[in-house]
């Protein structure tokens, strides 16, 4: 019997990165969860837990959990319970990132070292890990994918430390595709314009950003976190089965301009 391309029913997949019900996780999840595929949602810590388990409890998700990547042995535990109770996994979406907040905001000449190998373990390194711990239970193969932003590409004022953070994560992105392409792993990045999320809250002057995307971007609208849900309830589907090691951009177009 030929799955259909479009939807994900008998997909199970994990969605790390749901903070509150803003968050583009959760844009992602509730897409995921309405094409049909069966979810696993963490939540970061006990302070984080009231706000994402009622989430959770209503797309029904079969597997949740906390997830601190920095934490060590977190993540590993959470991929071993999925294999004891799914025996495998479809997709993964990762939709976390930080830097520390002096290093964020200050010059990216003048990052500590320890702020930027904090930013590039949580932000990137992470996906790694978890592209490692995913590999063996997509037998059949799957899809993995990790948000990224403009920034990673040009300047963008404000955006600091992250840029160059996010860099890391596209070229990541692209040699994992390459080396898990053989066994039908798909791996991409999805690049949303500014949105009013808690975690975007965090960079400087934000709302310039957002101004500057809506009133510039081609269609003169900001993407929403559903917008970016559509975007991967299709990769993580068998229609985007050809579709490797790309930055897909969800943005109204102003990745475009100049």
């Amino acid at each position: 019997m030929t799955r259909p391309l479009f939807g994900l029913q008998g997909k199970r997949g994990l969605v790390v990165g749901v903070a509150n019900d803003q968050s583009i996780a959760w844009g992602c999840a509730r897409a995921l969860s309405a094409a049909g595929a069966e979810l696993a949602l963490t939540w970061l810590n006990d302070k984080a837990r009231p706000h994402v388990e009622p989430l959770a409890q209503q797309l029904q998700a079969a597997i949740t959990a906390p997830l601190d990547v920095s934490v060590p042995g977190q993540l590993e535990s959470l991929f071993a319970r999925i294999e004891r109770e799914w025996g495998g996994l479809d997709f993964l979406v990762h939709s976390i990132a930080y830097a520390p907040q002096q290093d964020l905001h200050g010059r990216v000449t003048d990052s500590s070292a320890a702020g930027f190998a904090q930013a590039m373990d949580i932000s990137c390194h992470s996906f790694m890990r978890m592209a490692k711990l995913a590999e063996p239970l997509m037998k059949q193969g799957g899809s993995l994918m990790a948000m990224t932003y403009l920034g990673a590409e040009e300047v963008i004022a404000d955006y600091g430390l992250m840029g160059p953070v996010k860099a890391a994560l596209e070229a990541s992105v692209r040699y994992l595709a390459a080396e898990l392409g053989p066994a039908g792993i798909r791996v991409n990045a999805i690049s949303p314009g500014p949105l009013a999320t808690r975690a975007a809250s965090g960079i400087a002057h934000f709302d310039r950003l957002l101004a500057d995307a809506e009133t510039r971007s081609p269609l003169r609208r900001l993407a929403s976190i559903d917008d970016v849900g559509a975007l991967c309830a299709f990769l993580a589907g068998d229609g985007a089965r050809a579709i490797t090691g790309g930055t897909l951009y969800v943005d109204g177009g102003y990745n475009i301009l100049n």
